[in-house]
């Protein structure tokens, strides 16, 4: 199975710390963000990624290399000066994916989730994975109801930005940037959407606050 994890955000809300580092290479723990991604899917038998580039991508590319000292192969889309948004971004790199189930991770979260649970055959075209609403997400995004994602109920729960996608997602989907939400809220309306509940540990870094606390949290170790 092969990844795609999205690094192309701009990270408006982590300003000024992402006006001349990207957001993924924001360190915490004593190591960049992307690269607790690459460890964890490393460990998880999953060892080819793309990551997409955009706002200062260059030195995402420089930092990491091709992978190979973090026992990974890595290859690159370059988005260039406009970004393709995420369904956008996974549709230019879908060439390279392949015609197999693929994951697709945000490199702005960090979590202690064991990528060798995922499904390499997923039960329609996504399998997601959900976490308890953190307090800046209280409403939430989907419902869980016997293992299928719906998109109404009360017991709702937060998209981690963890996934298997079938390539079948995008189909019909022109190049160029557009969002991925609509599209997977299209999948669970017709019912092709499974999905998990994570208890574990999940950070979503989206402000300088939440990247200190991730830091403080791992420097007292207790991260993976």
């Amino acid at each position: 199975m092969k990844a795609m994890i999205l690094a192309a955000g701009r990270g408006l809300r982590l300003r000024p710390l992402t006006d001349h580092t990207p957001k993924p290479l924001l360190r915490a723990g004593g190591r960049a963000l992307i690269e607790h991604q690459l460890a964890a899917l490393v460990e998880g038998g999953i060892t080819e990624s793309v990551i997409n580039l955009a706002h200062l991508g260059g030195r995402i590319r420089a930092a990491l290399g091709d992978g190979a000292r973090y026992g990974a192969r890595i290859r690159y889309s370059d988005e260039g000066t406009h970004p393709l948004e995420t369904g956008g971004g996974v549709r230019q790199a879908l060439e390279w994916l392949g015609p197999d189930p693929f994951v697709v991770v945000n490199a702005d979260v960090w979590t202690d989730y064991p990528y060798r649970r995922l499904p390499r055959d997923p039960d329609g075209l996504a399998h997601l994975v959900l976490v308890d609403n953190p307090p800046h997400h209280p409403e939430g995004d989907f419902t869980l109801v016997g293992g299928r994602v719906r998109g109404e109920g009360a017991a709702r729960l937060t998209f981690s930005g963890i996934a298997v996608y079938r390539p079948e997602l995008f189909a019909g989907c022109e190049p160029g940037a557009f969002p991925l939400a609509p599209l997977l809220r299209g999948a669970v309306l017709r019912g092709q959407v499974a999905g998990e509940h994570y208890r574990g540990r999940w950070v979503d870094v989206g402000t300088p606050e939440r990247l200190t606390e991730l830091d403080r949290m791992l420097a007292l170790g207790r991260g993976r």
